[in-house]
Formats: structure tokens, C-alpha cells, sequence
């Protein structure tokens, strides 16, 4: 599989559990160690941590999350991604807001050929 192949799924996947609203499968996407720096300028460490970031925004209707590939690479079992994202949140009376900015993950091949995520920043 390509590597560009590799990345969309990856992102695609992060996506799909964040989309359905599902904290703990987002949080499932990384590994024990990894590191999360979200855009408040906290250091999140692994999946329980990540979990705890991502439950409340998810309970608040944070939906339509969206990644657009911007580049990706990698060596051996290390696989880079940067990306624009986009999320829409309500905003009362069923209005929404759409945000945006850009994302980076390192992601690391898992021996059954998988990608987990080491390290994910956002701003």
C-alpha cells in the first residue's frame, strides 16, 4: 500500500471515531505513550489522558471533523502526516460555526501493519 494510501486512512479513521462522537475509539488511536499538544498548550500523554481531552468536546456536539492531506512520508516504520482540518461546532438556537487550522501527526507501524499515533499537534 502506498504511503499516501496509509496516511488518508489513518486520518480517515481518527475521523470516523471522532464524527461519531466516540472519545474512548479517538483515544484507541494512539499509543501508550503518545503525546497530544492540542492547541490549549497542554502536554496530553496517552490514551486515558487523550480520552479525557477529547470526552467533553465530543458531549458538546463537535462534529464534521475533516482532514485535507497536505503532504506525507516516511521511513521504516515511522509515517508523517500534515493536514488542514476543519470541525463544525453548535453555537446555540441550531446555528454552528466552522473552524480550522492545521495538523501534524507521526504515526508509527504497528507489527500487524497498522499506523498508531506517537505524536499529534494542532493549532
Amino acid at each position: 500500500m502506498a504511503i499516501e494510501d496509509e496516511a488518508r486512512g489513518a486520518l480517515e479513521a481518527w475521523n470516523a471515531a471522532f464524527n461519531r462522537g466516540d472519545a474512548a475509539a479517538v483515544a484507541a488511536l494512539y499509543l501508550a505513550d503518545a503525546r497530544f499538544l492540542p492547541a490549549t498548550h497542554e502536554v496530553v500523554v496517552g490514551p486515558a489522558a487523550i480520552e479525557a481531552f477529547f470526552r467533553p468536546m465530543l458531549a458538546q456536539g463537535v462534529t464534521d471533523h475533516r482532514n485535507e492531506l497536505i503532504v506525507c512520508g516516511g521511513e521504516g516504520r515511522l509515517v508523517y502526516v500534515a493536514s488542514r482540518w476543519t470541525v463544525r461546532s453548535p453555537r446555540g438556537e441550531g446555528a454552528s460555526e466552522t473552524s480550522s487550522g492545521f495538523a501534524t501527526h507521526l504515526l508509527e507501524r504497528q507489527p500487524d501493519g497498522g499506523l498508531k499515533i506517537r505524536l499529534h499537534t494542532f493549532n
